[in-house]
Parts: structure tokens; sequence; C-alpha cells
């Protein structure tokens, strides 16, 4: 269908949400016989390359976003704001550099805004186009929305019927008109055996500091207490080494098969309320404890969503009490989602043929 095309995947480097959700997508486009090339920076360079070492990469930087140690972000937020906006310019010019010297004929970014260029077919992948953010949410919305208008394609990644996964973060009135909603994905399946040593509980964390070491720091002490066997997957792909502390196993990060067995076959699992882990637990039929990072209104309004349904149990980072929420979680297991490709493939094929 690509007949060899190039096409970047840049996803943002916020979390490794956006990145691990590429990986269905890049995996399509190889069966499709494109050539993807890899774009991004730091933990999501790392994750990428690791699960396709054969691709060809360039590092594409992108702004260091950090949260502030308490539950409130808006200042944070304010002061990293211009640089986010210096960011995007500087996508700008850097795509055109990449465009000749990469041979480009597409591409897809995920949430990163300045990866488009005049004659160069672009997507934007998303599941926030209508954001929620600490101040100005409506002024920020319509920039958003302007944002999202500007790239050849706009990409929703959620079920069409409202809710989906997302809410009101990815159904309302006021579409763009070049959206389209693809589904949801994952790189998770439910056919893999179980890992040669199966844990009770299974945390995995990742986002920005400093809110992920706090969270780290606040499960190793419970778990610790709980009887069995715990695995922690730390969300650091770029470094880090195995440790134990007591009954407790920490390892940096893992490569997506391991990780999809250890969720798979875990008694428990407890995780971020990413959007990203979300649409894995679907996928898996896997409830979980959901901890939102604190301040990140995206995180904290999934929360609000999902808890009410009673599948998924939510708890505060700076409250959450392991040994109970476990107990709460529900005792059985939901039939996986039965994902839909045929929305994806449709949208690939739409963009095959604008390159031709």
């Amino acid at each position: 269908m690509f007949h060899g095309a190039r096409i970047l995947v840049a996803p943002l480097d916020w979390g490794l949400g956006h990145a691990t959700r590429c990986i269905p997508i890049i995996r399509r486009l190889v069966e499709l016989s494109a050539t993807p090339v890899i774009g991004a920076d730091r933990g999501p360079l790392a994750v990428l390359r690791a699960e396709f070492p054969t691709l060809e990469h360039t590092v594409l930087p992108g702004p260091v976003i950090r949260y502030s140690a308490s539950g409130r972000q808006l200042w944070s937020m304010v002061r990293q704001f211009p640089g986010m906006v210096r960011s995007v310019a500087q996508e700008r010019a850097l795509l055109q550099d990449l465009r000749r010297r990469l041979h480009l004929d597409a591409v897809i970014s995920d949430q990163r805004f300045g990866l488009r260029a005049h004659g160069l077919p672009s997507v934007m992948l998303t599941h926030q186009v209508f954001p929620f953010t600490p101040a100005a949410q409506g002024a920020l919305r319509r920039l958003n929305r302007h944002q999202l208008a500007a790239f050849d394609q706009c990409w929703v990644v959620d079920h069409p019927h409202a809710p989906g996964l997302a809410g009101a973060l990815s159904h309302g009135n006021d579409m763009p008109a070049n959206a389209r909603y693809i589904g949801t994905l994952s790189r998770m399946r439910t056919d893999v055996p179980a890992p040669d040593e199966r844990y009770d509980v299974v945390a995995v964390i990742s986002g920005p500091e400093p809110q992920r070491g706090l969270l780290e720091q606040r499960l190793v002490q419970q778990l610790k207490t709980l009887p069995g066997r715990h695995l922690l997957v730390r969300g650091l792909p770029h470094g880090g080494t195995e440790e134990q502390h007591g009954n407790v196993v920490l390892l940096p990060h893992l490569h997506a098969s391991a990780l999809n067995a250890h969720l798979l076959h875990a008694q428990h699992i407890i995780t971020r309320t990413g959007y990203t882990t979300l649409m894995d637990l679907e996928a898996l039929g896997r409830p979980a404890v959901l901890i939102p990072t604190p301040g990140q209104a995206e995180q904290e309004y999934l929360g609000r969503l999902h808890s009410p349904l009673g599948w998924h149990v939510v708890r505060s980072q700076d409250k959450v009490q392991v040994a109970e929420a476990l107990a709460a979680l529900p005792r059985t297991k939901n039939a996986p989602r039965q994902h839909n490709n045929g929305p994806l493939v449709s949208a690939l094929e739409d963009l095959a043929r604008r390159l031709h």
C-alpha cells in the first residue's frame, strides 16, 4: 500500500504513553510496506528503539516538563508555558531540515504541534481534542482546536461513541473538520504465556518528576508490608538497574512483551491513570488500582470518569492505602475488548492515497 514511503512517527516526551501507543501504528505501517522513521528523545526514543531496533531513528528534542512536588501545578505549568511555545517553533524548523535530510513522505505526530509542513502530509494523533487545563481552559481549548485543524488529518484515539474511554476529552460538539476516530490503540495481547516468575502485585509507574519518584517511594514502603512477591516497573527506560527491597523487585523498564505477560498474569495491578494505560487495561480485560498524577488535570478527570463505573479502583497518591485499595478491586476479570483495527486501517489507507 505505501510502497516504501518514509513516514516519520514522533511521540511527545511526556511520560511513556505517547510512545507506547505509537507501537501498534508502527507495526501496522511496516505490515503495509511503509518505512517508519522514529523521531523522539529521551525515554520515548529508548522505548521505541527497544521495540524496533532495526528501524531508522532520529533524535527529535522536545520540552522537558517537570511537575511541582505539591499537588498544585498551576504556577509550575505557567512558568513552563513559554518553553512549550518555543518548542513548537523549534519543531517546525527542525522538521524542514529532517524532511530534506531523511527524504520524508509524511509525518504522524503524537501530540507534537510543530511537526507539520506545507506540502508534507501531516497527521496529528491525539485523544485531547478538548483538554483540561489548570487555567484559561476555554481559551486554551480554542487554541488547541486551531492547532489540530492545521494538520491534514487529526486521528482521535478513542471509540466514536461517547463517552468512550476518554469521555469529554475526545467527544464534544465542536470537533475539528479533519478529525476522525480510529478506535483505541494498545500493544497488549491476551495470548502471551505466563512469565517464568509471577508476582502478586505488579505496579507500573511513569511520568514527570518529582511525582513519579514520590509514588515509587510510597508504593515500595507499602508493598514491603504485604505478603507475596511484588514487582514495581519504574518507567525509566533510559537508565537504572534492578533493585530489591525486601519482597519488592524494582526494574527500570520492561520490554513490551515482558510487561504484557506480567500484567496479564499478575494477581493485582497498580498504575497511573494515564490514557494509554486505560487502553492497555481495556485490551487485557484487567481491573487496576489507578493513582492519578497529582495536579495533572487530565489524569484526575479520567479518575473521576472511571471511578463510578466500579471496574477500576481510583485512589489519590497522598492517601492511597495499598492493602485497602487491592481489597476493593473486582474479583473477576472482564472480557478483553476485541479491538477493531478497521478504523485505523481505513485512516492509513487515506494517508497512503495522499502520497500518490
